[in-house]
């Protein structure tokens, strides 16, 4: 009887054990595309999320498709929803400052980020983009499906070369 004891308490013990790691990410194994940090409560790097492209793909593969004012005809981007992504991280408001790889940075209130509202797209029409074609990383907005994401405003969000966000308040 005190075996089952033991292993009851050793159970118990590890069923309690997520909470106290609800607030970790996996490593990447890959390169590092996108850098999260700031006003966030999950982490991976000291007080900072890191991610390779296959961490994205694995938190909620979102497809929009759409046109955009930088290319032509209707394009497929995939990518995971920003309302998804900073709902792991614990961030429910407040400004992200997304930032390219050339250091160009914008400002987005995260209440852009809602349901079947932008991605962080990492495919293109079914491939990743390299820098030259707006990658590894780009925001993009379903432009297309609400005249409320055709304007200069949410254009200028629509930041590609996406390698760091800092959330702050």
């Amino acid at each position: 009887m005190t075996t089952i004891f033991k292993n009851l308490a050793a159970v118990l013990a590890i069923l309690s054990a997520p909470a106290s790691y609800a607030d970790t990410l996996d490593m990447p194994q890959d390169a590092v595309v996108l850098t999260v940090s700031g006003a966030i409560t999950t982490t991976n790097v000291d007080d900072a999320a890191q991610f390779d492209v296959e961490m994205l793909s694995q938190i909620d593969a979102t497809m929009i498709e759409t046109t955009t004012i930088w290319t032509e005809g209707k394009q497929t981007f995939e990518g995971v929803s920003l309302e998804v992504l900073l709902a792991q991280l614990g961030v429910s408001e407040g400004t992200i400052l997304a930032t390219a790889i050339n250091n160009y940075t914008v400002e987005i209130p995260v209440s852009d980020a809602v349901p079947s509202g932008p991605i962080i797209a990492y495919q293109m029409n079914g491939s990743a983009m390299s820098v030259r074609d707006k990658g590894p990383l780009w925001i993009v907005y379903p432009y297309d499906s609400s005249t409320n994401y055709q304007s200069e405003v949410i254009y200028a969000r629509s930041i590609w070369q996406l390698n760091r966000l800092e959330i702050v308040e």
